[in-house]
């Protein structure tokens, strides 16, 4: 074999080896990635995740969902099969177990969520969510996030976005409980993009509750949502019990 076949068999060598390697460290990246996602939502390969649904808001007993809402679940549905588990999409008053035998996402506030209510009670007693038709306001502490109807054009709308756990090593509830439907989906849309950092901060497994501000939902729709306030502390709290 000359020396310029040579070279270039070996040539042809060191790229199947170069490409190889290259491939192999973009599949161990990207398996690290997903292993590190599946852990944050608590959804490994194979399991099943829970999506309640809220009720449409306003008068009567309508069992609609708002378009916004129904956007959200399409992305969380995403986000699941990301995952590698399967979805099971449950209206909020049909919804019949415990907690953390499957990972859980709560859509919609108490007023349109039963299920979120009763998560609201037993695991965030700090804060409270109005219900009312005309006030919204989500309080944490003596911190107040107000939103009244009609809505003035140009303010934002709040939602709280909170992970809970039944216990240490069952799945996590992701609460997202927002103003109107558009927070909510700014809600979900800002959780499929910034779990790592929540992550970082919370860890894997840990409980936290932020306020997540959005920015002109008139005009931006559920596209421009920004950090509130990291409300964990003061949402996790117990009142003091009452003394006579």
């Amino acid at each position: 074999m000359s020396d310029s076949v040579l070279n270039v068999a070996l040539g042809l060598v060191a790229s199947a080896i170069s490409a190889g390697l290259g491939w192999l460290a973009q599949t161990l990246r990207r398996r690290r990635r997903v292993g590190r996602v599946r852990r944050f939502f608590g959804m490994p390969a194979g399991t099943e995740c829970l999506l309640v649904v809220p009720r449409k808001g306003g008068p009567g007993t309508s069992t609609a969902v708002a378009r916004d809402d129904a956007y959200a679940m399409m992305e969380l549905a995403a986000l699941v099969r990301e995952c590698g588990a399967r979805s099971e999409i449950v209206a909020h008053d049909q919804v019949r177990q415990g907690l953390g035998g499957k990972a859980e996402f709560c859509l919609g506030g108490p007023s349109a969520n039963h299920r979120t209510a009763a998560h609201l009670a037993s695991w965030l007693p700090g804060l409270t969510v109005a219900s009312g038709e005309g006030d919204l306001t989500i309080t944490a502490g003596d911190e107040a996030f107000p939103l009244a109807r009609p809505a003035p054009d140009g303010a934002p709308a709040y939602v709280l976005l909170a992970r809970v756990h039944a216990g240490s090593g069952d799945r996590p509830v992701f609460l997202i409980s927002g103003q109107t439907a558009t927070s909510n989906h700014a809600a979900v849309r800002y959780l499929a993009a910034n779990h790592r950092g929540l992550a970082r901060q919370h860890g894997t497994d840990g409980t936290f509750a932020v306020i997540l501000r959005v920015v002109n939902p008139e005009a931006y729709g559920p596209d421009v949502v920004e950090q509130a306030a990291d409300v964990t502390a003061r949402a996790t709290a117990r009142p003091a019990p009452v003394t006579v």
